[in-house]
């Protein structure tokens, strides 16, 4: 899949349990689509594990991933959100919180040892997640007659799949209009795709409208 322009996303919430000396760091991530969102999602995971100390925290929220917040929730300065939050950045995160709720196993780690946790956690819990990119696509429209719906359905499932691109919604009415959002880079493939399957008689025809669309990694 080509590179995208903007920070990913993850496509799922994901827990993972980490224990490092008896202590245990318990990961939520989630996608969120707002501070206040991600402020929930924390505020629901202390709820839901009341009896720990520790619910550290590190969100990064906006398209291009230029609001990020973390909290260290009464670990010593720096050596819980802001590692937390570190990672995120590293593996070029946006739209996403990650809450570490830890229960403290008797045994002491230190600093350097919290912020190897904290970010272990974080970062192993992300390792399990399905990442999304998110994509500036350009949209490309087809009207094909209804006895090669099927044909140019297929074709344009496997053509996106193989291009980073999405296939739109198909609107049936006098013939069948399909709509291709495709990496700029990609559109002269699809044109020229297009023509070659139906001898010239279907013309792909570009809009102009873009569009920041999720595109699932590995499609």
């Amino acid at each position: 899949m080509p590179a995208s322009a903007f920070p990913a996303t993850i496509a799922a919430p994901v827990d993972h349990e980490l224990v490092i000396k008896k202590s245990r760091f318990l990961t939520h991530l989630a996608p969120v689509s707002s501070p206040d969102e991600a402020d929930a999602v924390i505020a629901e995971a202390r709820r839901r594990a009341w009896d720990a100390r520790h619910h550290c925290s590190a969100q990064v929220t906006g398209l291009r991933g230029d609001r990020a917040r973390s909290s260290d929730d009464g670990e010593p300065s720096g050596t819980a959100g802001m590692p937390m939050l570190e990672v995120l950045r590293r593996r070029e995160l946006t739209d996403v919180v990650a809450v570490v709720t830890r229960y403290f196993g008797g045994v002491k780690l230190g600093a350097g040892g919290l912020v190897r946790a904290y970010s272990s956690a974080v970062s192993e819990a992300l390792d399990h997640a399905a990442l999304v990119d998110r994509m500036l696509l350009t949209e490309v429209t087809l009207a094909v007659p209804h006895a090669e719906a099927g044909r140019f359905d297929n074709l344009l499932r496997e053509w996106t799949s193989r291009h980073g691109a999405v296939l739109g919604e198909t609107v049936y009415a006098a013939v069948a209009e399909f709509a291709v959002w495709t990496p700029d880079a990609a559109v002269t493939a699809l044109v020229a795709e297009v023509a070659a399957a139906s001898a010239g008689a279907v013309t792909a025809q570009v809009t102009g409208t873009e569009r920041v669309i999720d595109v699932a990694r590995g499609n």
